[in-house]
Formats: structure tokens, sequence, C-alpha cells
């Protein structure tokens, strides 16, 4: 049997067995890096990769009354680039473009969707917080629950 110790408290059923260790927060504090390194997946989904084919098309058969542009920045966090495409890292990471110049962006910094809208004498921006649809607090507020 372990030596007692304040900041573990061993959790037993009725035959005395351990099914569960509850920590103290200072506890917690000191093992919490190593046990979600432990307990999480070991390798991430690579995302997808971007649509550059669709930005450059867009590009390719630009017709607005002002040179391409390659600004992005992101109202909800402050991100900005001069130049998305030539970052390193990158900044923003290209979701979709398309001929009628709607073109979106994931912020690296917030993961905000950005959205940048051209039209023939100026462009918009618009960013939306992202937020996990597998989080069951968001899905309540959202599905009116």
């Amino acid at each position: 049997m372990p030596a007692e110790n304040p900041d573990i408290l061993y959790l037993r059923d009725e035959n005395g067995d351990a099914f569960a260790v509850q920590l103290s927060m200072n506890a917690w504090a000191k093992v919490e890096e190593h046990v979600l390194a432990v307990l999480s997946p070991a390798t991430k989904e690579a995302p997808p990769p971007e649509p550059m084919a669709d930005w450059e098309m867009l590009v390719q058969y630009w017709d607005f009354k002002y040179p391409v542009n390659t600004e992005a920045h992101c109202d909800l966090c402050g991100a900005h680039t001069e130049d998305w495409t030539a970052d390193d890292p990158r900044k923003f990471r290209l979701k979709a473009a398309n001929l009628g110049g709607l073109v979106s962006f994931t912020c690296l910094a917030c993961n905000a969707r950005v959205t940048k809208k051209f039209f023939k004498d100026h462009f918009t921006y618009e960013a939306t917080p992202h937020f996990d649809k597998k989080d069951p607090k968001l899905n309540a507020v959202y599905s009116g629950g």
C-alpha cells in the first residue's frame, strides 16, 4: 500500500481496491502536462492541403479594379500579415477561394474563420470565432438546450 500523501486520495470500492485517484490542485499542477501527453492521441490528424490551385485561379482571372491583395487580418485577435502567401511560419491558412472573390482562412493565432470578400472596387473582412462542435456546452447553446 502506498504511503499516505495529503495530495493524493485513493478512491476505493467496498473490497478496499483502488478504482480511482483524486489529486489536489498542487499535485495536478506538477503532473498535468505529463498525464495529458500520455492520455492524448500520439498523432494528430494532418490538416488537408491548402487549396492553392483555387487561389491561383482567382489570381489568374483577376478582373477587379485594384491589384491582387494578399493582406489578411483577424479582427478578433489582431493577427495581421501583408502577404499571407509568403509568411513563414504562416499566420493564416487558406481554407477556400473561388472565382467570385470569396476567400476564407483560418487564423492560426485564434482559430477563427476569416472571410475576405473581394468586390469590384474594394474588399471586406469578416471574422467568426471558432467553436468546437464536439464541445457539449456549446452544443447546448447552439441547439437551444
